[in-house]
């Protein structure tokens, strides 16, 4: 028997408020990342982890709240914990193997594609994965056309997120990449969604695992907290408004030590005023002339 599925029991709010999350998250990581494209190497590590983190406890969060809304009639919906936090795990790793890329080998070319499709991946990988740790009196079926949609959304919505967050244009530039990458996000939730179909078993056995009331919402105060830091540490960091290095990047030649490369035109100058050579004694004793 095919079970009635209702992924807006809560009306619009929980896409909304879905939306909103991935879009601080975005936001937060997309920032980090061009922030560490304006420092030198040594820091950089530290902001990319910090977006990374930032991204992927974003999605994940987004991907929970959706489901508050997430509703079976004819069974009660429960959630394996390991499952759950295996599936933020996931989406923090996958999306800080994207967005190092992107951080080390800039957002062109083979480096953008590899990045955005590592992050697309994790982005499908956290949903797929999340979904697999729901507990309800029934079997999962999923539309395979569908799912591929889903997924290629994540890869190009992810893509293009990660190019506009390298092009390092300002505050405003990183925003309209957050609200890509939470269309990436949330447009990806969706559709997949769409491709879910249950099929209920005949018994009414219980259900084993937690309620998503008393799972979901004690285990979402840590990725909320963790944004609220991120955003703090954002918005305190200067470069993050102004979008500018405070550092020009010396050419690198093999062999030649960094401080050759640095050309300094005033020393090359020649003077207008004319050479005259003094000799030792004059320039002691002028006064004896």
């Amino acid at each position: 028997m095919q079970g009635t599925v209702d992924g807006f029991s809560y009306g619009l709010v929980t896409p909304l408020v879905a939306y909103l999350m991935a879009c601080l998250g975005g936001a937060l990581g997309l920032r980090c990342t061009t922030r560490s494209m304006l420092v030198s190497r040594s820091w950089r590590p530290g902001w990319l982890a910090l977006g990374s983190a930032a991204i992927g406890s974003g999605i994940w969060t987004m991907h929970f709240v959706a489901m508050m809304g997430f509703k079976v009639a004819q069974t009660p919906i429960h959630y394996d914990r390991s499952m759950t936090f295996a599936s933020l795990g996931v989406a923090i790793v996958m999306v800080g193997i994207g967005v190092f890329i992107v951080g080390y080998r800039g957002a062109t070319g083979t480096a953008l594609m590899t990045g955005g499709a590592v992050t697309g991946l994790g982005i499908a990988s956290m949903h797929y994965l999340g979904m697999a740790g729901m507990r309800l009196n029934g079997q999962l079926e999923y539309n395979t056309v569908t799912v591929t949609i889903s997924v290629v959304i994540a890869v190009v919505a992810a893509t293009a997120a990660l190019w506009a967050a390298g092009q390092v244009r300002g505050f405003l530039w990183s925003v309209g990449a957050s609200l890509i990458m939470g269309l990436a996000v949330t447009g990806m939730h969706y559709t997949g969604m769409a491709a879910l179909s249950v099929h209920l078993h005949g018994s009414s056995a219980p259900v084993a695992g937690d309620s998503p009331a008393s799972l979901l919402a004690p285990m979402m105060i840590g990725p909320l907290a963790f944004l609220l830091l991120a955003g703090v540490v954002v918005m305190f960091d200067p470069l993050m408004v102004m979008g500018k290095p405070v550092w020009s990047p010396a050419e690198n030649k093999p062999g030649i030590p960094a401080r050759e490369l640095v050309h300094h035109p005033a020393d090359r100058r020649p003077s207008l005023r004319p050479h005259r050579n003094v000799t030792h004694r004059e320039s002691r004793t002028p006064q004896n002339r």
